[in-house]
């Protein structure tokens, strides 16, 4: 026998994630996520586990108790996403908006890498662990940072292999400027704000004059950033060579001028 459906239903919203829609629909019906999973019958107690592939029989089953169609329930899921876009797009909540959180919302683009404000409200992101307020952070690093998430979101949506080769580029030589010991990619999906702010300000800085600000950024710094940069430009020797000239250069420069005021 079919389960019946449940006494009440809500109606999914615009980009909203199955995983929270279910959420919303579970609160209106009294129960947790996972009560309302084993009364669907659907052999999982996480939601999340469903938003990025669910078949044709779950979506049914859904579908059946929330008196909706199953194309509806599908159409809450992330579409086919290419390698690079599925690579920017969390497998777990990392960020959401204070605001529409507190209406039980949970939506698809909050999962995205270079999303920095909500579509909804307008409403900054915050980092679902860690500190939620109270963090006061440059507004300068918060305008470059919001910049250089658009930069990204447009060479995603573009699916510019160049411009997102790029962009990871200044990413992954911007976290040994941190100090960050993980994955370009974990950087800019993990809970540090300020190290996810710092890679996507470095995104939009990479645009002007990239390989002048990797040189004077590189004066000085340990062997793990140094590692970094080799990764930054590994494929790529001519640029890497380019940087270390501008850098000698830059250091003969320094050393004339320091010698010239001593005289």
């Amino acid at each position: 026998m079919k389960p019946h459906p449940l006494p009440k239903t809500v109606a999914p919203l615009p980009d909203e994630l199955l995983s929270g829609w279910l959420s919303r629909l579970a609160a209106a019906n009294y129960c947790d996520d996972a009560e309302l999973l084993a009364h669907i019958e659907i052999d999982t107690t996480h939601g999340t586990s469903l938003d990025f592939n669910i078949d044709a029989a779950a979506a049914a089953k859904i579908a059946n108790a929330a008196r909706i169609d199953p194309d509806v329930v599908r159409s809450l899921t992330f579409p086919a996403m290419t390698t690079r876009e599925a690579s920017l797009t969390a497998q777990i909540p990392f960020q959401h908006c204070l605001q529409c959180s507190r209406e039980g919302l949970s939506l698809k683009h909050w999962r995205r890498a270079w999303a920095f404000d909500c579509q909804v409200c307008g409403t900054r992101l915050v980092p679902t662990l860690g500190k939620a307020s109270g963090e006061q952070m440059p507004e300068k690093l918060i305008n470059r940072a919001r910049n250089g998430a658009a930069r990204l979101e447009y060479a995603a949506r573009l699916r510019s292999s160049k411009q997102l080769r790029r962009a990871m580029r200044a990413v992954t030589f911007a976290i040994s400027l941190k100090a960050f010991r993980g994955d370009p990619l974990h950087a800019l999906q993990g809970h540090r704000l300020e190290v996810r702010l710092f890679c996507l300000a470095a995104i939009d800085a990479a645009q002007s004059r990239p390989l002048v600000k990797a040189a004077i950024s590189s004066s000085g710094i340990d062997d793990y950033a140094r590692v970094a940069l080799l990764r930054a430009f590994d494929k790529e020797p001519r640029l890497l060579a380019a940087v270390d000239y501008i850098a000698r250069q830059r250091a003969k420069s320094i050393g004339a001028m320091a010698v010239e005021s001593h005289n």
